[in-house]
């Protein structure tokens, strides 16, 4: 098939599927002798797996190392430990990501328990020193009406002569 009836049947674009193709994702194409693209029908099943691979979180490079150069010699052992590895990755993101959801939230609560007798200055520096703890009123971090954090102060020492 041509690149236009498989673009339609995978619902990818033709630059799409040349790009695959330059990746070394997609192997079995032929050429016409008019230099157009023919490609077999299991053109469309490894694209589907490609595509399914990218949804679930696979690089093109782990999926080039996982897809055989036929689709009849599967390394089944390569395959589940990849599998595997990918599933310990997404909990692993998944517990960052509920961990980071949980402070986003916490902070949020914090802002918005701004007392009524406060500016949003104050306010910051309210939120501030929950977050950062001491610091906030060390000499490490000042707040200046220029903006919410402003810079470290810092000893110049001027020479004379």
């Amino acid at each position: 098939m041509n690149i236009g009836a498989l673009a339609k049947r995978t619902g990818l674009t033709n630059s799409r599927i040349r790009f695959y193709e330059r990746a070394g994702l997609l192997q079995t194409v032929d050429r016409r002798a008019n230099g157009y693209r023919t490609y077999p029908p299991e053109a469309v099943l490894v694209l589907e797996l490609i595509t399914t691979a990218q949804q679930a979180g696979f690089s093109l490079d782990e999926i080039r190392k996982l897809l055989p150069p036929g689709l009849d010699r599967w390394d089944h052992a390569t395959l589940i430990e990849a599998l595997r590895r990918k599933v310990a990755d997404i909990e692993a993101l998944e517990t960052r990501l509920k961990r980071s959801k949980a402070q986003l939230v916490a902070l949020l609560a914090d802002i918005e328990a701004k007392p009524d007798d406060i500016d949003c200055a104050t306010n910051a520096r309210r939120v501030l020193s929950h977050v950062l703890g001491d610091k906030i009123g060390s000499e490490e971090m000042l707040i200046g009406d220029g903006g919410l954090l402003a810079k470290t102060t810092r000893r110049r020492t001027v020479r004379a002569g």
